[in-house]
């Protein structure tokens, strides 16, 4: 009986041992997800904004009105005579690693 309870015992203390990295790798696929998540965000509020600019709307507006609410204060709409490019940075715990991992769009206007 002593040498099975000891056994959990070890199990225990080799589990506590393995959660901090078990934690990290999923903060670490959770920040990849959001990237992507960031990149196709982008991608499509570039489309609206080149849609609007080809109809003469304003691309600017359209843009930002394409992302979720929670994105539109982390967004950089810059707006050219043929194309739109959009900036985003994804979801983050820590802002300086949201700089650093930001995503850009661009979608253009067929003349």
């Amino acid at each position: 009986m002593r040498g099975r309870s000891g056994q959990r015992g070890q199990a225990s203390v080799e589990m506590l041992g393995a959660l901090p990295a078990v934690l990290l790798v999923g903060l670490l696929i959770l920040q990849v997800l959001a990237v992507g998540h960031a990149a196709v965000l982008a991608g499509n509020a570039a489309e609206a904004g080149a849609l609007a600019l080809a109809a003469g709307g304003d691309a600017r507006v359209e843009a930002r009105r394409a992302l979720p609410d929670w994105s539109r204060a982390h967004v950089r709409v810059e707006v050219g005579p043929d194309r739109v490019e959009v900036g985003l940075r994804p979801a983050s715990l820590f802002s300086s690693l949201a700089r650093r991992l930001a995503v850009n769009a661009e979608a253009s206007v067929a003349g």
